[in-house]
C-alpha cells in the first residue's frame, strides 16, 4: 500500500474572509438598521401594513447583515487558528444559512400579518408612508449596489469554471449572497409598499396594501428555500455530484486501464476549492506521486490524499 498526502496550501491558507465584503457588509448594515427604525416607526404611525412589514423585513435583515459581518471578522480572526483543518470558510457558509432561516421566518411573520391586515383593514396616512417607503428604497438599492457580487473580486488561481445544472456559479461568496438576497428582499418589499400606497391613494385600492404584503412574503420564502438549499449542501459536504468529481474520474481513467478507483471523497474547502480522498486498486506500476501530477492540472483541488493497493 501506498499513501501520499498533497496540501498545496497549509490549512489557514485556503481562505481569509474577504476583507472588501466585510467593509460594504458594515456600512450596508448601518445604512439598514437606520431606515428600519424609520420605516416602523412611519408605518405604525400611519397605519401602513406594507411599510410596517418592510419596516420589520429591514430589522431582520439588519440582524443579518450584522451576523454577516461578524462571521467575516471571525473566518479572519480564526484564519490561523490549527484547530480549522481546512480554513474558516464555513463559517462564512453557517452565516449564510442562518440568515436563509431567519428570511424564512420573516417571510411567515409578512405573510401572517397581511393576512390580519387584509382581514382587518385600517384607514392609511398615504403622503406620509409614501415618502418613507421611497427613501427606504433608495437606502435598499444603496445597499443592494454595496453587496452586489462583483466576479472581478474574486481571486481564484485556477482555471476551471463550473456550473452546476442550473447554470449556477458554485464560486461565489455565499455570505455575501445571503446579504445580498437580504437588501434585495427588501428593495422588493419596498416597491410593493410604494405601489400599494400609490393603487389606495389614488383608486382606493386599500386590498393591495395586505395583498402586495402576501406577495412579498412569496417572494422572501423562495429566495430563503434556494438560499438555504445552496448552504446546505455546502455545509453537509454534498458535492459528490459536481463537475469537478467526473474531472478526476477522467483523469484516472486516461492513466491506464488498470487503475480502479475503490474510494472518492470530494469536498469543498474554500470558494471553488476542494479536497480530495482518493484510494485506488492497480496492477500497473504507477505512484501516488504520478496520480497527484495528474490531478494537478485541476487547481481547485488544493489537498489530495492518496492510496494505491496492489490489485489481487
Amino acid at each position: 500500500m501506498q499513501r501520499i498526502d498533497s496540501n498545496r496550501s497549509h490549512h489557514h491558507q485556503f481562505d481569509e474572509g474577504n476583507p472588501l465584503a466585510q467593509k460594504r457588509i458594515l456600512w450596508a448594515t448601518i445604512l439598514t438598521g437606520i431606515m428600519m427604525v424609520f420605516e416602523v416607526a412611519g408605518g405604525w404611525i400611519f397605519n401602513s401594513m406594507a411599510l410596517l412589514a418592510d419596516g420589520w423585513h429591514m430589522s431582520s435583515h439588519m440582524l443579518a447583515l450584522g451576523l454577516a459581518y461578524v462571521a467575516y471578522r471571525a473566518a479572519r480572526h480564526y484564519s490561523r487558528d490549527h484547530r480549522f483543518s481546512f480554513g474558516t470558510w464555513k463559517i462564512e457558509i453557517l452565516s449564510g444559512y442562518s440568515s436563509a432561516i431567519l428570511l424564512m421566518v420573516v417571510a411567515l411573520l409578512m405573510a401572517f400579518q397581511s393576512v390580519e391586515r387584509l382581514l382587518s383593514p385600517v384607514q392609511i396616512h398615504y403622503n406620509e408612508a409614501i415618502l418613507i417607503a421611497v427613501i427606504g428604497l433608495l437606502v435598499n438599492l444603496i445597499c443592494a449596489w454595496l453587496l452586489h457580487d462583483d466576479p472581478n473580486h474574486h481571486h481564484h488561481t485556477h482555471h476551471h469554471h463550473h456550473e452546476d445544472e442550473h447554470g449556477h456559479d458554485h464560486h461565489h461568496d455565499l455570505n455575501q449572497k445571503a446579504a445580498f438576497i437580504h437588501v434585495v428582499a427588501d428593495a422588493i418589499t419596498s416597491i410593493f409598499a410604494i405601489l400599494a400606497l400609490l393603487a389606495g391613494k389614488y383608486f382606493g385600492w386599500n386590498f393591495l396594501d395586505a395583498l402586495l404584503g402576501i406577495v412579498g412574503a412569496v417572494l422572501v420564502a423562495k429566495w430563503s428555500w434556494g438560499l438555504l438549499k445552496e448552504t446546505g449542501r455546502t455545509l453537509l459536504d454534498a458535492e459528490m455530484d459536481h463537475p469537478v468529481v467526473d474531472e478526476i474520474v477522467e483523469v484516472i481513467e486516461q492513466l491506464g486501464e488498470h487503475l480502479e478507483i475503490t474510494d472518492l471523497h470530494v469536498w469543498k474547502v474554500g470558494k471553488g476549492k476542494f479536497s480530495c480522498i482518493l484510494a485506488l486498486e492497480t496492477m500497473q506500476n504507477v505512484s501516488a506521486d504520478e496520480i497527484r501530477e495528474a490531478l494537478s492540472i485541476h487547481e481547485e483541488i488544493v489537498h489530495i490524499s492518496v492510496e494505491i493497493n496492489p490489485k489481487i
